[in-house]
């Protein structure tokens, strides 16, 4: 007997999900688990510790098993065990997180009824372009995270059915906010590798005076670490006792440091690695200023989408230094909760760093005005949009096609 009352069923296809860091893994979870009203499955590639960490939450997620030799071919795994996984839970609508799920939401799309909410980031466009129109072409509903990634869209020269702009949300902090640029005495001390923050509040009244903050992973360069390592150079001639805070990891890491060694920068730079997230947060909490240039990249791709980590940034009072490109132009208020700049200028860089760490009243300013304009983009909030997004496409679905019991 056909239930006329059931739950909605929305189906999730991602590439991309915890336990692996990253900002599309960050929002698809947010987004999977702050959505009301929806009988919500998760269908991601199986990756190491996903086991513990899905048995951790409450979200029903299923994994698929595709060796990562495979390359692209775990991208025909995923869509041929979302085809199946829909003809089992006869979702309502479809979430796809990522272009490359977007064939298998065709797919159901046409077989189910199902209706299909389709999300794009920015490098996607670029690196697979006939993919992603063909994703913007048979959705429903194309969200971008940015007006800059709706404006790639456009370019792919199709025009969706519909469009939303809905950008990316933020933790925000429990705890207040550290007062910055306060501390009674400078401390030149060198940091050593691998150094971890004071936690005490008497250690961070020791600590350097002038901290800067950058996190990202160490693996694209368009993230602009080594034109901020050039801007460290410059810096110091002004702000001696600064010191650079790197979080992250990845293949471009040695190149880095070989890179902070031949600017004379070296024992100003501390290169952390990847870190748990309440180290991250200590950082977040403590250091002057957040930095990251990224620049729009040369191999075709797109660049930051929008930039998760501006907003974590904000969340915590602090201001930022980005590039005036790309969706850095949508996650930082220019003169309002940063500064924008030419990422690719190091003096351009060096010169917003060095008036935000001698400006302190400046840097306040800019601090309290991005931590109350973050809260704009508390989760909550987001998912909310989203689930409006979701719950409008079950409304419209053909409720005699695809009807599971």
């Amino acid at each position: 007997m056909r239930s006329l009352t059931r739950t909605p069923r929305l189906l999730v296809l991602t590439p991309d999900f915890p336990p692996t860091p990253g900002g599309i893994q960050l929002l698809t979870h947010r987004i999977a688990t702050g959505v009301a009203g929806l009988d919500t499955r998760v269908l991601a590639l199986e990756e190491p510790g996903a086991a513990s960490f899905d048995a951790r939450g409450d979200l029903a997620v299923r994994r698929v098993r595709a060796d990562g030799r495979l390359g692209s071919g775990r991208m025909v795994a995923l869509n041929a065990a979302a085809v199946s996984e829909a003809r089992r839970f006869r979702p309502d609508v479809t979430l796809s997180m990522h272009v490359v799920a977007s064939p298998a939401a065709a797919l159901i799309r046409r077989a189910l009824g199902a209706r299909t909410v389709q999300y794009f980031h920015a490098n996607e466009i670029g690196g697979k372009p006939r993919l992603t129109a063909f994703a913007a072409r048979r959705a429903n509903v194309a969200v971008a995270v940015s007006s800059y990634t709706a404006g790639l869209i456009a370019a792919t020269g199709v025009v969706p059915a519909q469009l939303r702009v809905i950008p990316p949300g933020v933790d925000l902090p429990s705890d207040p906010t550290v007062e910055r640029g306060s501390h009674a005495q400078p401390h030149t001390a060198r940091p050593t590798d691998g150094a971890e923050v004071p936690q005490d509040r008497a250690e961070l009244d020791r600590a350097v005076r002038s901290t800067l903050l950058t996190i990202a992973r160490l693996k694209d360069s368009y993230k602009g670490h080594d034109v901020l390592l050039r801007a460290l150079a410059l810096v110091r001639e002004r702000v001696p006792d600064v010191k650079l805070v790197v979080i992250g990891d990845g293949p471009l890491r040695g190149d880095l440091e070989r890179l902070a060694g031949a600017m004379g920068v070296g024992e100003a730079v501390s290169f952390l690695g990847a870190v748990s997230d309440e180290q991250r947060d200590r950082w977040l909490r403590r250091a002057d200023v957040f930095a990251m240039p990224s620049r729009l990249p040369l191999d075709g791709l797109a660049g930051e989408g929008f930039g998760i980590v501006y907003l974590e940034a904000a969340a915590h009072g602090m201001p930022v230094v980005a590039g005036d490109v790309g969706g850095a132009l949508d996650a930082v208020a220019d003169g309002v909760t940063g500064l924008l700049v030419d990422p690719t200028d190091p003096r351009a860089v060096a010169d917003a760093l060095i008036r935000l760490l001698l400006d302190r009243e400046l840097a306040r300013r800019l601090g309290r005005a991005g931590a109350e304009r973050a809260k704009g983009f508390a989760w909550s909030l987001i998912a909310a949009r989203v689930q409006e997004v979701l719950l409008e496409q079950v409304s419209r679905r053909d409720p005699g096609r695809g009807r599971g019991t």
